[in-house]
């Protein structure tokens, strides 16, 4: 009898395992206040400028039995840049940069994950700027998942892309081609 409790109490426990192991992949709405995709550049030698978007809408599809089957969709209006100084977000708005008028929307869709640690992974997909697409890679750091209000999930992420690859190559070599990227970010789940 004592085998008999013991085996139903192991089946139990995988069974539980097995449930969990299995769980869905869940969808996750970015969070504005808390996302931030900043960029920052070298100017002439004498300094690196940042700017940044606070208006980041989309969402990320976490399967945390299989983090190489998540994915992330992501779009901003670019007319949200913010440099901190008014008539430098004019300029970078402008033709030469992002040229806001004809191409009000920038996006980055997911088209692979490549699990490279516990909580790490490189996030390759299509960015779209000013209507070129080109794939990039971001290196992902999974902070936490966790409750705040709702289940979260908060990441950081970083790059490096070339602005002549966006049709943005102006005043290059004196401004550097290559662009840093640092974002972190915030999503919850509904």
């Amino acid at each position: 009898m004592k085998f008999v409790k013991s085996a139903l109490l192991a089946t139990a426990v995988l069974s539980l395992s097995a449930a969990g192991a299995f769980a869905a992949p869940e969808t996750y709405k970015l969070d504005q206040n808390h996302t931030e995709v900043a960029f920052s550049w070298n100017h002439m030698g004498f300094s690196n400028p940042t700017a940044k978007f606070m208006n980041a809408v989309g969402t990320v599809t976490l399967d945390e039995a299989n983090p190489a089957a998540s994915s992330v969709e992501v779009s901003f209006a670019t007319d949200g840049i913010n440099s901190g100084v008014a008539v430098f977000n004019d300029h970078l708005k402008a033709a030469d940069f992002f040229d806001v008028a004809n191409h009000p929307t920038a996006t980055f869709k997911s088209t692979k994950v490549d699990v490279t640690g516990a909580n790490t992974a490189k996030v390759t997909g299509d960015l779209t700027i000013k209507g070129v697409t080109k794939p990039v890679t971001l290196d992902v750091k999974l902070n936490k998942i966790g409750m705040a209000k709702k289940k979260t999930a908060g990441f950081s992420a970083t790059a490096t892309i070339k602005r002549s690859d966006f049709n943005m190559a102006k005043a290059v070599p004196f401004v550097s081609d290559e662009v840093n990227l640092v974002i972190t970010a915030e999503a919850n789940k509904d």
